[in-house]
Parts: C-alpha cells; sequence; structure tokens
C-alpha cells in the first residue's frame, strides 16, 4: 500500500521535536567547539575571533603528549584490575546454600515452583503430613498475630463479630489459625492439624466452569489450590442449627431458657455417641459441655459463618429407635474414614 507523504505542521510534530532536541544539544555545541578551537588565545585563558592553529600546534607538545599517555595507563590498569575482579569472582568455591524450609523438613533445596509441586501437597502424602512438615515453610500462620488496632484506629478489643460473643470466646482478637491451633479453647477441646482441612491441591487443575474444557460449575468433588473443602470440613463447627429437625420452639438463643439452658436435658438420652473422630477431644467436650451449654452451641449454630447446616452422621447409640425418620434416610451411619478413631479408641 502506498504511503501518503506527510502534510501540514501537525504530521511533522513527531520528527520536529527531536531534530530540535538534536540541534540544541548535539548540533549547536559541537559547532561552537570547533569554532573556539580556531580562536585566538589571550592572555588570561579568553579567547577572542580569529583563524589560527596554535591551539593544534599545542596539542602536539610533549606535554599534551604525556597527559595523553598517562590517561591510557589509567584506563588499561582500571580494565585490567576489573577484569581480574571478575575472574576471580568466577573461579571462586562455590558457598553451600542456605537449605529451604522444604530442605529442612527433609527435601532438596527448591525453589517456589518445586516447592508448589512437591508430593507432600498431593495424596496420598498429604494424608499422613505432620504439622512440622506443613509448617515448615507456611510457619507465618502462626507468627502472623492481629493489630491492636486497625489504620482507622479501630481497636481489636472493641470490635469483636457478632460469632464472637459467645462466653466461651475468650483472650484478645487473633488469627484465623492461630484461633484453631493454639487458643486454649483449642487444645482443651480440639485435636486439630495441618491436614484436618488441608487436603492438598492440583494447581493444574482447572476451577470448574472456568473454560470450555473445565469440568461444569455443579461439580462438587472439585477444591481450589490452596483451599479448603466447605461442605465437608468448615460446615462441621461454622453450619446453622437445624432448629426444624431437633423439635426446637425457636433457635436455641431464644428457646434455651426451656431446657434450663443445658444441651443435656436432651441429649444425655438422646445421641449419646457423638464427637468420636480424631480430631476432636470427646471427653473433654462432655465435661466443658455440662458446665456451659455455649461450648455445644458454639460449634452447633453459635459461630455460624453459613447459611446450611452440616448432615452430620448418624451414629447407632444405645436404645436408639428403630424406625429411622425421613431427614436421617440419606445421612451415613459413620463419621469419615480419615477421621474415625481407632476401634480400641471408642467407648
Amino acid at each position: 500500500m502506498r504511503r501518503e507523504p506527510a502534510r501540514g505542521l501537525v504530521q511533522h510534530l513527531p520528527v520536529i521535536f527531536p531534530g530540535l532536541m538534536l540541534t540544541v544539544f548535539f548540533i549547536v555545541p559541537f559547532g561552537t567547539m570547533v569554532a573556539v578551537s580556531f580562536f585566538r588565545r589571550q592572555q588570561g585563558g579568553f579567547y577572542v575571533p580569529d583563524f589560527v592553529l596554535a591551539n593544534y600546534a599545542r596539542f602536539l607538545t610533549p606535554f599534551f603528549g604525556n597527559v595523553l599517555v598517562f590517561s591510557l595507563y589509567l584506563a588499561i590498569a582500571v580494565a585490567a584490575t576489573a577484569a581480574g575482579a571478575w575472574i576471580g569472582w568466577q573461579m571462586r568455591d562455590p558457598q553451600p546454600a542456605t537449605p529451604s524450609p522444604v530442605a529442612a523438613s527433609g527435601g532438596e533445596g527448591r525453589d517456589h515452583w518445586r516447592a508448589t509441586y512437591d508430593p507432600l501437597h498431593f495424596k496420598p502424602a498429604i494424608d499422613t503430613a505432620s504439622d512440622a512438615q506443613c509448617l515448615a515453610c507456611h510457619r507465618e500462620v502462626l507468627d502472623d498475630t492481629v493489630r491492636e488496632a486497625s489504620p482507622a484506629g479501630v481497636r481489636a478489643a472493641s470490635s469483636q463479630a457478632w460469632y464472637q460473643q459467645l462466653s466461651t470466646y475468650q483472650g484478645t482478637q487473633e488469627t484465623f489459625h492461630r484461633r484453631h491451633l493454639l487458643t486454649p479453647m483449642a487444645k482443651e477441646l480440639m485435636n486439630l492439624r495441618c491436614n484436618t482441612c488441608h487436603q492438598g491441591h492440583d494447581p493444574r487443575e482447572e476451577a470448574p466452569g472456568s473454560s470450555a474444557t473445565a469440568p461444569p460449575q455443579a461439580t462438587t468433588d472439585f477444591t481450589l489450590r490452596k483451599q479448603v473443602d466447605v461442605e465437608t470440613t468448615c460446615l462441621k463447627c461454622h453450619g446453622q442449627m437445624n432448629t426444624a429437625i431437633m423439635g426446637l420452639p425457636a433457635p436455641w438463643p431464644e428457646s434455651k431458657a426451656v431446657f434450663g439452658d443445658s444441651c443435656l436435658t436432651c441429649h444425655a438420652a438422646i445421641r449419646t455417641r457423638r464427637h468420636q473422630v480424631t480430631y476432636l477431644n470427646a471427653a473433654a467436650i462432655e465435661a466443658a459441655g455440662q458446665q456451659n451449654a455455649d461450648t455445644c452451641y458454639g460449634c452447633h449454630g453459635g459461630r455460624a459463618w453459613y447459611g446450611m447446616s452440616y448432615p452430620y452422621p448418624r451414629h447407632a447409640w444405645a436404645g436408639m429407635p428403630a424406625d429411622v425418620p425421613d431427614w436421617a434416610k440419606d445421612r451415613p451411619s459413620e463419621s469419615e474414614a480419615r477421621f474415625q478413631l481407632p476401634a480400641t479408641a471408642r467407648p
């Protein structure tokens, strides 16, 4: 295609500006220097317009020759020193690298991507991973603490959320992982581990519905990288209390007075086999529940982050009715295999 020549001042602007800069900062200074080189030098170092070659004759004197030779020697010495330093650096004995956290946990030193694809992040290794192996790289989840006040000046101590209002919520504000792993209540009632919630990930998976080749959006067995399957993990302790199935006249805060503010008014005889899983300390929960109903309610509706309840397995108990109610017909009768206690540890 034939290109039309530029016309008018506007179309020439892209070349006018660089041309102006070249003229002002190169052509004019260089031309001035060449012109002054032919001027006659007066006493005191000033030059007057003339056309003489005395300046060039002075350049060929021994004084300027010595200056030129010294400059060349100095340049050669600097170049040789730099080259020698570079060669010495290349020939040095490399020091062993500081082991990475992954190396400290038993693997080889790895960069980020090698650590991402470490077998520890996948099944079956994740099922037997120890907290020490996980925290070798993820220690910050326990070391980081909350601010005493937000950048806007809101104090943490006076900004507790609605689910932090139960009588069992003790101590200062804590980060998510510290609240689940390090607080006195967590150590007393729970036995959570990193892989209780985190079941590995595969960075190569496509999120459902993200492309034409990805699984459909309705897929239920997909877990995003480094995330937790909410329906099988978080919902256990942060789901709604199913008051309709339990036959309560109203939500627990409104009806607890009817039951003497004690869950054991009913549950001393109903569903007596409970909390028999590896991530809970059943005996401690039973003892705490006798003292304070908020211990029970805290995990059964009192800290409900979600609008649905968890379909707990319906374990058989002594005196359990033979007829299975409609709401329980699809419920499992045992906890997930990875959470089941050894037969010798069951009551």
